[in-house]
């Protein structure tokens, strides 16, 4: 299988963990569709891309929106033909303890974290289904599995995520689509810039690799997925945080 004939549709592509799979994807040649919140972010990250060579085209959009989610989508189909490979990496948080949290900081980081993945793989499942082809990879996280304090929100989120895509690779996997999550650990990102430093040596402490990841660590993961040795994977969750949770 060659990467080069392939189109990649990944959101949450201007930083972090997004970031990084749509620039190891790139340089194999992979074309690039992403969708991100900040027309900034998504106009720096197209020209970034486009600089490695490949076909590339950003969408500014909040994925919460879901009214205008298939309208991009279908953009993008029309812009590229098709899609190989999709993403759900775009995320948010909103953290606060159980009994301060309100409605809305609910709502939001459920909204983006997982209300979105479902919408995105059902628009997009559609087209695999009539290609009988097509791979899926949810970034979820270890909070899904161990939940954190003050991230009730995001713990289920991405717990949901985990349980969304072990149903999508039974009800898709018969016409060859996979579907698997990733779950990392402590990675270097935006979302781990703002703990303080006595959270940081805390954390470090606890895992046996003594540092935090890099999200160029997970984004090899995630091409591993897409590529030839994840044909035979699916319905899966792979933990990559350093050994925390061994």
């Amino acid at each position: 299988m060659s990467f080069k004939d392939k189109v990649a549709l990944i959101t949450g592509a201007s930083r972090g963990i997004g970031k990084a799979i749509a620039m190891e994807l790139a340089h194999m040649g992979t074309s690039i569709a992403f969708i991100s919140k900040n027309p900034i972010h998504v106009e720096q990250t197209e020209k970034m891309l486009q600089n490695l060579g490949i076909r590339t085209k950003g969408y500014a959009l909040d994925i919460s929106e879901i009214s205008q989610l298939k309208k991009t989508i279908d953009d993008i189909l029309k812009e590229f033909g098709q899609i190989d490979f999709l993403v759900n990496n775009a995320g948010k948080t909103e953290d606060r303890l159980l009994l301060r949290m309100s409605e809305a900081d609910w709502d939001s980081v459920m909204d983006t974290n997982l209300k979105a993945s479902f919408f995105m793989i059902k628009f997009v499942g559609k087209h695999f289904l009539s290609r009988n082809y097509g791979k899926i990879i949810n970034i979820s996280s270890i909070s899904g599995l161990t939940g954190i304090p003050g991230q009730a929100n995001y713990a289920a989120s991405k717990a949901g995520l985990i349980g969304l895509t072990k149903t999508v690779a039974k009800e898709l996997g018969p016409r060859g689509i996979t579907c698997n999550a990733i779950c990392p650990g402590f990675i270097e990102t935006d979302m781990t810039q703002h703990l303080s430093l006595e959270r940081k040596e805390k954390i470090l402490k606890e895992i046996p690799l003594g540092r935090f990841g890099k999200a160029e660590e997970v984004a090899k993961l995630a091409v591993f997925l897409l590529g030839p040795g994840g044909d035979y994977i699916t319905g899966q969750s792979f933990i990559i945080d350093g050994g925390l949770l061994a």
